[in-house]
């Protein structure tokens, strides 16, 4: 179990005093337990109002389904979360908006749930059939795990390691903003790590190739779960070492530019790790 928050610097996963429960724990689909359907990057809700509040369908409001098209997911607090296996079609003031739309998406708690959800229906989605054989995948009753009955194949979730690197030059931040993306707002040097590398020296590398400069006196900060892409973040402040020209990769970004602490945006969402750490820069406490 995960009782998540922080007064101080609130993200997507701080939804205390909620506790978002990870051990795997199933239980019948009841009428209340909360369904979350997915159409690719899109989730089922109810828009509640203006202010970006919503809620879920349960499985009061489908109970034409199968409760064997539900699979249990996750707990927060005493409510079950199950995603459904089928299509659920919209209707009853339910739609199908953009995953995004959680990263200011309030209760926050609900919000968390989805991007978790999410990230786990992919997981399922994606690991129907054995790698090895491409027989069906049977279900762990005692875990979260599939495995093929035939050449034995376990598969856990995996979850993969990045970086997000705050590079400072004295008062200024290097931001950038990606390439061929749907965010567009500010962002950090990011990247995953490679196989064989510590995650320190993913920062070194990916600095380098994003932007082609060196840093030095790295301070890991905090790590975040971003289960919109189904990544583990580690956030990272350090310092320019050298000449500070860019050579950007325009592959990778769009832009990237060092920007005066008072030039730097704000964080409307309070969602993710890097908006965090612009803004602990911004306030001039990193």
């Amino acid at each position: 179990m995960l009782e998540r928050g922080s007064a101080d610097s609130p993200m997507i996963q701080d939804i205390a005093p909620h506790q978002y429960h990870t051990e795997y724990s199933p239980v019948p689909v009841q009428d209340d337990s909360v369904i979350l359907a997915y159409r690719g990057r899109t989730v089922l809700v109810r828009l509640e109002g203006e202010d970006k509040s919503f809620s879920y369908p349960t499985y009061a409001d489908l109970a034409d389904v199968p409760a064997e098209r539900f699979r249990w997911l996750f707990r927060e607090d005493d409510i079950n979360y199950f995603l459904a296996l089928e299509d659920i079609p919209e209707g009853k003031g339910f739609a199908y908006i953009s995953i995004n739309f959680m990263r200011a998406a309030r209760p926050r708690f609900q919000a968390f749930a989805g991007v978790a959800g999410l990230s786990l229906h992919n997981w399922y989605s994606n690991h129907r059939f054995c790698g090895q054989c491409g027989r069906p995948m049977a279900h762990s009753d005692a875990e979260r795990m599939v495995y093929c009955g035939h050449c034995h194949t376990m598969i856990y979730p995996r979850i993969c390691p990045a970086v997000i690197v705050a590079v400072r030059n004295g008062d200024k931040l290097l931001v950038s903003t990606y390439a061929g993306r749907e965010y567009t707002r500010a962002a950090l040097i990011a990247g995953f790590a490679e196989v064989g590398e510590t995650i320190e020296q993913t920062v070194h590398r990916e600095v380098m190739e994003e932007v082609g400069v060196k840093v030095k006196n790295l301070h890991f900060y905090k790590s975040q779960p971003w289960c919109f892409t189904d990544t583990l973040l580690f956030g990272f402040f350090c310092d320019l070492d050298g000449d500070e020209t860019l050579r950007v990769d325009h592959n990778e970004l769009a832009t990237a530019q060092w920007v005066e602490r008072r030039d730097l945006p704000d964080d409307p969402e309070q969602a993710s790790l890097t908006m965090e750490m612009i803004t602990l820069f911004k306030q001039g406490k990193m």
